[in-house]
């Protein structure tokens, strides 16, 4: 067989997959013996499964369904309704009413805060504070300051130009001539003619002295050294990586060998197909129990249909049936004709009644304020209607001549 060829169906379940050669002799002696075993121990397990699917079906249909639709009803009339209307009836108005309550007293609050705290300290302003700043102190200091202080401060301002600017001015010319002389002069000279010539001599001491034979030293001794001091350093790493490179292939090598190759070995041929048949059995066996536990529940549903349905079913049509049609024609059906007829009977009545006590209303009302009696209300009348050749009209009518069409035209 091809072991591409795709598994064949039975009807709505389908065949495990073909077995394929080339898995071992370890693989074949081990299939049926695994294949029993599991069949064996998911058996239970499946009838179990089953049992409690159909058990949670049937508790879901029969009594978790109606149980949730009676506590949702339970739940809406005894918490939902009463909560709508307690929030509608009473909590609304009373939130209402305490709304306005509060837009009250919150205006009285507020006139009787701006009462006792604003309006006094507004007039005490206006008509305390202000006056007294106003005449007290800006009157008199505008006066002080148009008569005193701004003639004082003008003749201040005439006397530092006329007077102080032109002495200072002279003060400053005498002053740096006489720094000129004394200090700036006699500085620049000794720095131009002393500190100068000996900055230059001691700068060309150093350096003949100090800076080219360090220079010479870094040049010709310290940098070949340090260049033959790094050349062994890269030689000595290269050497100690190329060794670490050797001992750690060799090891990786040697971990390959003995540990890896065994290990992938024993994975590849034992524990990878044995696997592989454990997970096939237990696809098999769950089916097959799926099987033998359909054909158990097909066994219990038809011996309780025989020993209860059927039993039932017939007692049902042969006993329940014609009590329930007795109980119909010769109890139910008297009663509730009875019951129709009474009604009937209080519906005119009633209507008897209404008429009596409208009629009742109405005469009072014209022994009250007079008039004339009122035209009971009535169905309105269509009007007589006549047809073409036809000498039936309104009664008290004349009858309107034939108009011939030969005549007209």
């Amino acid at each position: 067989m091809d072991q591409f060829e795709r598994p064949r169906t039975y009807g709505r379940h389908q065949a495990p997959a073909p077995y394929t050669g080339g898995d071992g002799c370890l693989v074949t002696v081990v299939r049926i013996p695994v294949r029993i075993v599991v069949l064996v121990i998911v058996l239970p397990v499946r009838m179990v499964w089953d049992a409690l699917v159909g058990t949670a079906r049937a508790a879901d249909r029969v009594l978790l369904r109606p149980l949730g639709r009676a506590l949702s009803w339970l739940g809406r009339a005894l918490v939902v309704v009463p909560a709508v209307r307690l929030y509608a009836w009473v909590l609304t108005p009373l939130g209402h009413g305490l709304q306005w309550l509060g837009a009250v007293a919150g205006q009285a609050l507020r006139w009787l805060g701006a009462a006792l705290f604003v309006w006094p300290w507004v007039a005490f302003w206006r008509y305390v504070v202000v006056p007294v700043a106003r005449y007290g102190f800006v009157v008199p200091a505008g006066w002080l300051r148009r008569s005193v202080l701004v003639p004082l401060g003008r003749a201040l301002r005439r006397a530092y130009r006329e007077l102080l600017v032109p002495a200072g001015r002279g003060l400053a010319v005498e002053t740096a001539w006489l720094l000129t002389t004394l200090i700036v002069r006699p500085v620049t000279g000794i720095h131009r003619y002393v500190l100068a010539p000996l900055a230059t001599a001691a700068r060309l001491l150093l350096e003949h002295l100090v800076v080219l034979p360090l220079v010479w030293v870094h040049r010709a001794v310290i940098t070949p050294l340090g260049h033959g001091v790094a050349r062994l350093a890269a030689l000595l790493v290269r050497a100690a990586g190329a060794a670490a490179r050797g001992v750690g292939a060799a090891v990786a090598r040697l971990f390959l060998i003995l540990l890896v190759a065994p290990v992938a070995w024993l994975c590849r041929r034992v524990l990878v197909p044995v696997a592989r048949e454990i997970a096939a059995a237990v696809g098999v066996g769950w089916r097959v129990a799926g099987f033998v536990s359909r054909a158990v529940g097909r066994a219990i549903a038809w011996l309780v249909w025989h020993l209860v349905g059927a039993p039932a079913v017939r007692i049902y049509r042969t006993v329940c049936t014609p009590v329930g049609h007795f109980v119909r024609d010769a109890v139910w059906a008297p009663v509730r004709r009875a019951a129709v007829e009474a009604g009937r009977t209080a519906r005119e009545a009633l209507r008897t009644a209404r008429a009596t006590v409208r009629q009742a209303r109405r005469d009072a009302w014209r022994a009250l304020v007079g008039g004339g009696p009122v035209p009971e209300p009535r169905e309105p009348v269509s009007p007589l209607t006549r047809t073409l050749g036809s000498t039936t009209t309104v009664p008290s009518a004349a009858p309107e001549p034939e108009i011939s069409l030969r005549k007209q035209g």
